[in-house]
């Protein structure tokens, strides 16, 4: 298995954060490789995730650059103290783009996950046959290996769901990814028995922004919220057409947390939500 030449997500926010803290501090780059006696370069690869960096040399960039927050230089810490960990994405790296793999990565440390889907449904969960006549649909067309490497991932990622501890999760769903057939009939049917099925576990909550409600704040946009172990360390994941765009700026992540807000008091209660699933696929 070929190595990765770039660092992971987790890797990048790490060097992204100690960059902020730097910045913040009003230290240079010069001035911070003075502080650790050692040359600019250094500091410039640990703050483009080029070089890996122990906790201790988290810890002791923090205490340079003043952070009076604990939480967030341990949370950094762990980071650092994590990253030579393997994880089931690892045997899908050079075989799949490196945004399925940072994905993977953001879900599996999110301490909660919210979503926004307005055209299909969630992947975390969306059924294999679901899953696999998206995936049919990919322009240009996909060969099948890659199709079913594709399928399998996104079922692994469902694990977050599951287990002993399994991560709180608020999905929104607008009516029309709920009536869009991917599959046909019957796979459409148990998709969407599997949705309501779901929303009965107590980690999981889904709400559905009806036709009725009209236009609505955020309409089109697919949106991934993950909550980190501090709120610095949140992580927004959108998808575009040239693959998965991750945002993590304090600004642009308050924006994403109150228009997922809004979307939620748009929506149907989760009674409700799931009553109009169960509905929806009676007709079919």
């Amino acid at each position: 298995m070929a190595p990765r030449n770039s660092p992971t997500g987790r890797q990048r926010r790490l060097a992204t954060e100690l960059r902020r803290l730097r910045e913040q501090a009003g230290i240079s780059i010069q001035e911070a490789a003075s502080m650790l006696g050692a040359d600019r370069t250094m500091v410039s690869n640990i703050e483009a995730g080029r070089t890996t960096v122990s906790s201790d040399r988290v810890r002791q960039l923090a205490c340079h650059y003043q952070c009076p927050d604990e939480a967030l230089v341990e949370a950094l810490a762990s980071i650092a103290d994590t990253r030579r960990i393997r994880h089931w994405w690892d045997e899908y790296r050079s075989k799949l783009p490196e945004g399925h793999l940072d994905v993977s990565e953001v879900e599996h440390d999110a301490t909660r996950i919210r979503t926004a889907q307005t055209v299909h449904l969630p992947g975390l969960l969306q059924i294999e046959e679901h899953a696999r006549a998206i995936f049919e649909f990919t322009v240009p067309k996909l060969p099948r290996l890659d199709v079913e490497l594709r399928v399998a991932h996104r079922m692994s990622r469902q694990a977050v769901l599951s287990g002993d501890s399994p991560t709180p999760y608020v999905g929104i769903i607008h009516e029309a990814a709920l009536r869009l057939q991917f599959g046909g009939r019957e796979v459409a049917r148990k998709q969407l028995n599997h949705l309501a099925d779901a929303a009965d576990c107590p980690h999981i909550t889904l709400l559905v922004i009806p036709f009725s409600a009209g236009a609505f704040h955020g309409a089109g946009q697919s949106i991934l919220y993950a909550e980190g172990p501090v709120p610095q360390l949140d992580t927004v994941q959108l998808d575009t057409a040239l693959g998965a765009n991750f945002v993590d700026a304090p600004t642009p992540l308050a924006n994403y947390r109150s228009l997922l807000d809004l979307m939620e008091r748009t929506a149907l209660p989760p009674d409700a939500s799931q009553k109009l699933i169960r509905s929806i696929a009676h007709e079919l």
